[in-house]
């Protein structure tokens, strides 16, 4: 009878458990989504439906109809959205008020839009890839440079991008994808015999290689002869898995703001604020299946096949995964010409003490291994007797050798920056909405850092204090074009 008796109460006491465990459970996601939904109103621009956006099952053949739709699509928000955006008194920054500072439609040129830029006898094509949330603006200065060197240069709206925030509610990365396609396929037709190159940023960068695995396999697809990498969305947080349920709850229970990670003022011109849910899980779909497709092509040695590429990334980066891009693609590509650029944080005063997170050991040791099959540049501060100074040199591996070179420069970091980001990389230091100067007519977001009581302000400190434009920017525009071939005069 004891023995029966224990095992009984054994069993009550598994069934007590679980239900406390499934009801404590239940609370939670009682309580998240109750604080999820409590956030700010959404706005139009967060519920309106644009279906004059691209996606796979568009009746779309080649990219001149994709700029015919691309023309709808822009008809359609200018409708829908600022015609039913009430004017405010004062001087509005919502990007979305007809006539406000950031509106980009009063603005001279619209980098929301695809932009080409030809020539008559190009020496190179250059297809430019935006990030997630962004638009084409982020890649205008290379794409500028690029063309300014004799390429001609298409700078591509993703698909979700560029109108509203809503667009990135259902837009898939196989959406983007197709959208790449075929901007890939009329660049190669106007250049002809000449070489191809895809610059990729964040997101960009994850459909730069996805793009370049299609096309080893895909007959039909112009093979880019090189990939230049900014910020690559190689990785992202194993959290990024979790985003799709947070959608589907609210989906399930009919309540829309779970539909979104964040719910934020639209003050930026060229880039959302309010950032989808689904955004997040595309990003971890497309990062999952770039490790799937390149572990393949390294298991059945196909890797010799892919282009050749180029990185810049920053050793600290909150949006993507520095370690992922070494192991899913650096360390599976074979010795013929790769190269990572990393940027160390700025190692001056009390910084390092401060730190949550020191990139100086994963640094150290990559640059301690001789069995890279990619050359490695590291980015950082010079030792003037003992001590790191703002001025900057570069510590270099050459695939395959043992020693580590280093070089002096003539850059240096700014005073009270200690590291660049995710978003920095592109963006030099004179970007009229993103620089250190004050922008003209419109507000300079690049030098904001205000001082007053915080939860006052509708744009978060944080925010306003991350680095926006790149310290370095034209050394990395010179190996850009290097990298290109596109650095001498024919």
């Amino acid at each position: 009878m004891k023995k029966t008796f224990t095992n009984h109460s054994l069993t009550m006491l598994r069934r007590a458990l679980g239900y406390g465990i499934l009801v404590t459970m239940a609370s939670l996601i009682s309580i998240g989504v109750y604080v999820l939904n409590n956030r700010a109103d959404l706005h139009l621009w967060h519920e309106v439906d644009l279906d004059e956006e691209f996606k796979t099952s568009s009746d779309v053949d080649d990219f001149a109809d994709y700029l015919a739709l691309e023309d709808r699509l822009f008809a359609q928000l200018e409708s829908e959205v600022y015609a039913n955006t009430p004017a405010t008194e004062g001087q509005s920054i919502n990007r979305f008020e007809k006539g406000s500072m950031m509106d980009p439609t009063s603005m001279k040129t619209n980098w929301n839009r695809t932009f080409e830029l030809t020539q008559t006898s190009p020496r190179a094509g250059v297809l430019l890839l935006h990030g997630m949330s962004d638009s084409p603006y982020s890649l205008r200065h290379l794409g500028k440079t690029f063309h300014e060197a004799g390429a001609s240069v298409i700078g591509l709206r993703i698909p979700g991008h560029g109108t509203a925030p809503s667009g990135l509610v259902e837009t898939t990365w196989k959406d983007m994808a197709a959208a790449v396609r075929l901007a890939a396929k009329h660049l190669k037709e106007s250049i002809g015999d000449r070489p191809l190159y895809l610059v990729g940023y964040s997101n960009g960068g994850a459909l730069s290689v996805i793009y370049a695995t299609e096309s080893v396999n895909d007959p039909s697809l112009p093979r880019p002869d090189g990939l230049l990498l900014l910020s690559p969305e190689i990785g992202v947080s194993k959290a990024a898995a979790l985003a799709v349920w947070q959608g589907r709850i609210g989906h399930w229970l009919g309540l829309e703001k779970l539909a979104w990670n964040s719910i934020s003022m639209e003050y930026d011109p060229f880039k959302y604020g309010s950032f989808a849910v689904n955004a997040g899980d595309q990003a971890h779909r497309i990062t999952t299946e770039i490790d799937k497709r390149l572990g393949k092509m390294a298991q059945d040695g196909a890797m010799q096949n892919f282009p050749r590429t180029l990185a810049f990334q920053s050793s600290v980066d909150a949006t993507v995964s520095t370690t992922a891009l070494i192991s899913r693609l650096f360390d599976r590509l074979p010795d013929q010409g790769h190269e990572l650029i990393l940027f160390d944080i700025n190692r001056l005063a009390l910084v390092e003490h401060l730190l949550s997170k020191d990139p100086a050991d994963q640094l150290e040791g990559l640059l301690a291994e001789t069995d890279h099959t990619f050359s490695l540049t590291v980015v950082s501060n010079s030792m003037e007797e003992g001590v790191p100074s703002l001025r900057v040199h570069l510590r270099r591996r050459e695939a395959g050798t043992m020693e580590t070179i280093e070089k002096s420069t003539e850059m240096s970091w700014p005073d009270e920056t200690f590291s660049l980001s995710h978003i920095a990389i592109p963006f030099p230091e004179n970007d009229s909405l993103y620089g250190s100067g004050e922008g003209g007519k419109v507000p300079t977001l690049g030098n904001r850092a205000l001082r007053g009581e915080r939860g006052t302000l509708l744009i978060s400190p944080g925010e306003m204090l991350r680095q926006k434009w790149n310290p370095f920017y034209s050394w990395l525009e010179q190996k850009s074009l290097t990298f290109t071939e596109l650095d001498s005069v024919e």
